[in-house]
């Protein structure tokens, strides 16, 4: 194999030993107009099922290409079984929450309407490419699904028994101590709140559930999208893959 490619690709198709790529005119686009690629050259791919894969460029053009899977380069790693849940802010800042949900190790986003919710709806295929291109850029072999909105009422009423909920209240304290004093669990999930906090009733009920834990974040009120960050990454040391 020549010298480890730069570029990450996802892809849908299964790589494998000499596994043709055929890629679309999008990523023809990218490839070859915009990272000026040839033949010759390579591009690592990956699917979020088969690891990552270096392959050769076989044939370039303006509104397609194939790729030739060459060797593995890294095996899938699967990250921990955790849910992202979050009410959608403004646009950017839902992008950013995606992104970096992604590049820390959530394996599902799934939005939630709550009674303070802004947004009334959002663009799950857009949501989903940012997920996709977070996971290009961070090196992850893994991309989380990002669900449809959903009402956060209807979803916990639905909630499977075995995971467990980490709710993130600004009105509490302690969040280290809190998160370590949770059951062990396999299947976990975070939950943010929107801008403005929880409703009173929407709080009530989450301190009544017995699979929620609830933690502080700080002393400091945080913004909907710091407060994603810091929860994954307080998880992630304390009970994720970065222990």
């Amino acid at each position: 194999m020549s010298v480890r490619a730069k570029i990450r690709l996802y892809v849908e198709q299964s790589l494998g030993p000499g596994q043709s790529v055929p890629l679309s005119r999008e990523q023809a686009h990218y490839l070859f107009g915009v990272m000026r690629q040839v033949v010759g050259g390579a591009v690592l791919l990956f699917n979020g099922r088969d690891g990552e894969w270096q392959a050769g460029i076989a044939e370039a053009g303006k509104r397609g290409g194939l790729l030739i899977c060459e060797a593995q380069t890294a095996p899938l790693q699967m990250p921990p079984d955790l849910w992202l849940l979050f009410a959608p802010i403004k646009k950017t800042r839902t992008d950013f929450i995606v992104e970096k949900a992604a590049e820390l190790g959530a394996a599902r986003i799934c939005p939630v309407q709550t009674a303070f919710t802004n947004a009334e709806r959002i663009r799950q295929d857009r949501l989903q490419a940012h997920a996709v291109e977070a996971a290009e850029q961070c090196g992850g072999t893994f991309v989380p699904e990002v669900a449809g909105l959903q009402r956060l009422d209807t979803l916990l009423s639905d909630w499977p028994e075995d995971r467990h909920l980490i709710f993130a209240d600004e009105a509490l304290v302690g969040a280290k101590a809190a998160l370590e004093a949770a059951p062990k669990a396999d299947e976990w999930a975070i939950l943010i709140g929107p801008e403005g906090g929880f409703d009173p009733s929407e709080r009530a009920r989450l301190h009544d559930l017995p699979f929620v834990t609830p933690i502080s974040l700080g002393p400091r009120i945080l913004r909907a999208d710091t407060a994603a960050v810091a929860a994954l990454t307080l998880f992630q040391a304390t009970r994720g893959d970065w222990e």
